[in-house]
């Protein structure tokens, strides 16, 4: 059988291409071939470009090579990007295909559900990966499916000590809800990415949703859901924060900031 090759595509930010680096360090361990795929404006930003055997880099245009500056068009960005993408991974399923090296997966970071397309059009299997805990997945899931008034009507500021019961979850308070959610008219453009995941997922007959998390750590979270099987895969940090020496550490990092001390810590799993 040929190696297994597997396409992990990411958002261009920093707290997306960190955890979904550490995946594919998993899955080259496991010897799965990774193509990790995003935008040239991430790769031209990035301290040092990640190197391993196993992984090739393939940055593609999304019309912003030198990145999006304040006063551009957020919408056409965004537009833009899932168009180039879109194209790019198809050309790129098709030449591995001609090569005799066909791709077996799509692994796509979330806000990018346009990749799950790509896959049913080439009948290839995809999979989410959620870099943010599970409990984070619920509660979007849960304000999009029926819960919106309930939570919007509990999320108040002004009283950290409301509380907000969604099903199988612990109770809430405000401070634990995302603040898209908590501030829905000022995040609108960026809680409409959120729904058009959750959308997509909903239409997927057998959705596939791997999340930074682990079963000890968020047992019910990962359960809540009942529509969607959910896999803990993380925690995706680096094992040299386990005291542990691995040497993929250090190659399958990539940090768009320059850090200003030796003591910061550019691995951010959870942001968006």
């Amino acid at each position: 059988m040929p190696q297994p090759h597997f396409i992990v595509v990411t958002y261009p930010a920093q707290g997306h291409i960190n955890p979904t680096l550490q995946f594919a360090k998993h899955l080259i361990r496991i010897g799965v071939r990774v193509t990790y795929i995003t935008s040239i404006s991430a790769s031209r930003r990035m301290t040092k470009v990640p190197t391993a055997e196993g992984l090739s880099f393939l940055p593609f245009s999304d019309g912003y090579d030198d990145g999006i500056k304040p006063g551009d068009d957020t919408d056409h960005y965004l537009s833009e990007f899932k168009r180039r993408g879109k194209d790019a991974i198809s050309e790129f399923i098709t030449s591995s295909e001609n090569e005799g090296k066909p791709i077996t997966c799509i692994v796509y970071s979330l806000l990018l559900h346009w990749a799950a397309e790509v896959a049913r059009k080439h009948h290839i299997p995809s999979a989410l990966l959620w870099i943010q805990p599970a409990t984070v997945f619920d509660i979007y899931y849960f304000y999009f499916n029926g819960y919106e008034s309930a939570i919007k009507a509990q999320a108040d500021e002004t009283n950290p000590k409301c509380s907000i019961k969604l099903p199988g979850l612990p109770p809430l308070f405000t401070r634990d809800l995302p603040s898209f959610v908590i501030a829905s008219t000022v995040y609108q453009s960026a809680l409409s990415l959120f729904q058009e995941q959750m959308d997509v997922l909903a239409e997927e007959p057998n959705a596939k949703i791997l999340i930074n998390t682990f079963d000890a750590l968020e047992h019910e979270a990962l359960n809540a859901i009942e529509k969607f099987k959910t896999v803990g895969i993380g925690p995706l940090v680096p094992s040299s924060f386990f005291n542990s020496k691995d040497a993929l550490d250090n190659s399958l990092r990539a940090d768009l900031f320059q850090s200003d001390s030796k003591n910061c810590c550019s691995n951010r799993v959870g942001s968006v």
